[in-house]
């Protein structure tokens, strides 16, 4: 017997949430760049410094999943992580913009990606324990759809409070701009209501045979436990997930380039600006403008993967998408006048949408339901381990072949994502149904609402 299937207002509610961790992730993506040139950091150091976002994902996704795996308790399974992550990225939020040192924002930028890996991940996972297969598709679409709407918010903010709102950019003795640090303190305040949103509109299915679960969790160990059930689990990968693992590599690969160097590119090359310059200010607004329109293309373009889903495959989406977005960065590298890159940026967010919603969608039909948020940590090391590569090695490639250029890693990131687009015809296509049937479950006392 297969979950009861949900309306759209309760996956909404259920995925409300990523509009909070969006709206984080967003304003760390458009500013983290300019806040560490501001504090004095070189272009060719900053994909080392952007190591953070990677590596605690690498670190805490897995060991999240496994963990949510195997508990249950006043607020369910994958909620108590909803709360406990959200939490702490908001202090951290709140502190980041504050950084008087290179080295403090730095290690700040350890704290904020490690809380939100740690709300992040179960919300990958809620979706298959919640939704019966032939919603998946359409639940992660929704969460591309709140990402999109968190993310076009969050990247534009300094921008409208220039522009629309008149704020001064006089911050003191502090050399951030004023209207960077106000955009982080909505955005911790985003972050947390959004998440206890979630936490407060949807329940989650009690474990369906209380003495296997209680045999799982006496069964887990310290964590030498959990990293040989990690080793384990890659090497006992389904067929899908390998192939997938492809497709996600050079995706994110691509993604990182983009996120590290769009702006300063944007700021340097297309404004002509410097650090500390206002014309590097104006130019670094404009690159947040930028993520602002390919994250709301990403969120339009939501509504459309939610009507696409039901008429072709999750594979085909995802080719096409792809291959739209690697385009959109190599014409960013060609367009090089700051309106222009609009229609960069959609094409774009057309794949952002895609990247959100549908490896996941595949993913989940292809992976044991009581190992969803293990599977989805361990799917998690294919974002990351490129983009721990692109850290390490971009900066040597930024003075050794890409000639100190960030508009040259963009380049680079357009091609990656053409690549992953015609990795994705490998993937099988029997990641369009579920593995196997669902085992019966019990509806919970408090029903989804």
């Amino acid at each position: 017997m297969q979950r009861p299937r949900l309306s759209f207002w309760q996956i909404w509610n259920m995925s409300f949430g990523f509009f909070g961790i969006q709206f984080g992730w967003g304003l760390q993506m458009a500013n983290m760049s300019a806040i560490y040139q501001y504090l004095g950091a070189k272009e060719s150091e900053l994909a080392v410094l952007w190591l953070a976002a990677p590596l605690t994902g690498l670190l805490v996704q897995p060991v999240i999943g496994y963990a949510s795996d195997r508990t249950w308790g006043r607020l369910g399974r994958r909620r108590p992580y909803f709360l406990v992550g959200a939490l702490l990225a908001s202090l951290a939020l709140i502190a980041m913009p504050n950084s008087g040192a290179l080295w403090t924002a730095a290690g700040l930028l350890w704290i904020l990606d490690a809380s939100i890996n740690i709300t992040m991940e179960p919300f990958r996972a809620f979706v298959g324990d919640l939704l019966p297969a032939e919603q998946r598709k359409s639940g992660f679409a929704m969460q591309s759809l709140l990402i999109g709407l968190g993310a076009v918010l969050s990247s534009s903010l300094p921008y409208v409070l220039t522009k629309w709102f008149h704020l001064a950019n006089n911050s003191g003795s502090s050399v951030i701009p004023r209207t960077v640090q106000v955009s982080f303190y909505i955005g911790s305040a985003a972050l947390i209501l959004a998440v206890l949103y979630t936490i407060g509109t949807t329940k989650e299915y009690p474990p369906e045979d209380p003495e296997a679960f209680a045999r799982m969790r006496s069964e887990a160990g310290g964590m030498s436990h959990v990293a040989l059930e990690i080793v384990q689990g890659i090497f006992s990968m389904p067929k899908a997930m390998r192939k997938l693992a492809l497709v996600q590599f050079f995706t994110w690969f691509a993604l990182f380039c983009m996120w590290i160097y769009f702006v300063p590119a944007v700021a340097t090359k297309v404004f002509g600006g410097r650090p500390g310059s206002a014309e590097y200010q104006a130019g670094s607004e404009w690159g947040g403008v930028c993520f602002s329109i390919y994250n709301g293309t990403a969120f339009v373009f939501a509504f459309v993967l939610l009507g696409l889903v039901g008429v072709f495959s999750a594979r085909g989406i995802h080719r096409v998408c792809l291959v739209c977005g690697g385009t959109g960065l190599i014409l960013a590298v060609a367009l090089h006048e700051q309106h222009w890159l609009v229609g960069s940026m959609i094409l774009v967010g057309i794949a952002w949408a895609s990247i959100l919603s549908m490896p996941y969608a595949m993913l989940s039909n292809a992976i044991p339901g009581h190992k969803m948020g293990f599977y989805m940590g361990v799917f998690n090391f294919f974002i990351v381990i490129p983009q721990i590569l692109a850290s390490l090695g971009l900066g040597p490639l930024m003075k050794a072949v890409l000639g100190d250029n960030p508009m040259n890693a963009v380049l680079l990131g357009g091609g990656s994502m053409i690549l992953a687009g015609l990795c994705v015809s490998f993937v099988p296509g029997d990641v369009e149904t579920a593995l196997e049937p669902e085992p019966p479950v019990r509806v919970p006392e408090q029903a989804t609402s």
